[in-house]
């Protein structure tokens, strides 16, 4: 019999763990699969792991990876998904925002064919703004990248053995999931769905974490910023050039009339001062990248493994 692993990244999760598990159980036990449900929690400060502990001593199929401390959602997810050993591993989100359901057309899709299935929401209770901001950012960067993404994934899917053992290959100690899936190759489905709001608890998301993902979907499927860097340069210096020519000419016309004034100096210097810290933020980034590479630290260091 074929084994499916399920993976689900939890930081705080004790109002959504139990129903998430009880929800879990009830899909995998309704397919003709063995499976493992293997939860990795980010160091929680409530009371996700005790409630995990009570859940492992009734449940043999939930497996539970305790880290030493926060390591982040990239790293810890990304660590679970190489420890399954499952045929198939689906990755599913904690919050209930992402339905456990969804796991049965993740599974259809894989017996198709397809080795990588991906959740995508084209409509979202969330936010307006977020949803809207969420749906540029993914334009941008799939018009960017040197391969094409999957536009408005959440990051939920099922990816075959065979993914995963191209990912373990790889080895990159932070990688952009979504895209690296798609770097692999491999034919991908897409599963759509309304995403609800959150119902219980607080996301763990904020503003730097969001952040730090995109740009990391930026820097490691895409050279345009750089160019666009270069290009910038260049065209901003024979801007200058064409500007400091036509103020020679306008002096020299009007001597005794024509004054420069402090108004355009001072623009001049502000926007060009903006524009040398927006690209060196962006040079930043890349380098952060490089670095974070170059140390390759292990993903997460665990405290704990439970009913392994």
């Amino acid at each position: 019999m074929k084994k499916i692993s399920v993976v689900t990244p939890l930081f705080n999760e004790q109002a959504n763990v139990a129903e998430l598990c009880r929800r879990i159980a009830e899909v995998m036990q309704s397919i003709p699969y063995d499976y493992e449900h293997l939860c990795i929690d980010n160091c929680s400060t409530d009371d996700t792991v005790p409630l995990l502990r009570q859940i492992t001593a009734s449940d043999p199929h939930v497996k539970v990876i305790v880290n030493a401390r926060n390591f982040g959602y990239i790293r810890s997810s990304y660590h679970a998904l190489l420890q399954a050993d499952g045929d198939a591993v689906v990755l599913i989100a904690s919050d209930l925002q992402d339905p456990p359901e969804m796991i049965l057309e993740f599974v259809q899709k894989w017996e198709e064919g397809f080795k990588a299935v991906m959740a995508v929401k084209p409509v979202s209770e969330e936010s307006k703004i977020m949803f809207r901001l969420r749906r540029l950012y993914y334009r941008i960067v799939t018009r960017i990248s040197e391969v094409p993404l999957v536009q408005n994934a959440t990051g939920s899917g099922l990816f075959d053995r065979a993914v995963l053992d191209v990912l373990r290959s790889i080895q990159d100690p932070y990688p952009y999931f979504r895209g690296l899936v798609c770097e692999v190759g491999f034919p991908i489905a897409t599963v759509p769905f309304k995403q609800p709001r959150r119902v219980r608890g607080v996301s763990s998301q904020n503003f730097y974490s969001l952040y730090d993902m995109a740009m990391l979907g930026i820097t490691k499927h895409s050279k345009v910023p750089l160019r666009l860097m270069t290009i910038a340069g260049f065209l901003l210096a024979f801007v200058s050039l064409i500007i400091a020519f036509g103020y020679l000419v306008a002096k020299l016309l009007f001597w005794n009339a024509f004054v420069l004034g402090t108004a355009p100096i001072l623009i001049g210097i502000f926007f060009f001062g903006a524009l040398q810290m927006m690209f060196l933020g962006l040079l930043g980034e890349y380098i952060g990248a490089i670095q974070t590479q170059v140390r390759n630290l292990p993903h997460v260091i665990e405290a704990e493994r439970i009913n392994f």
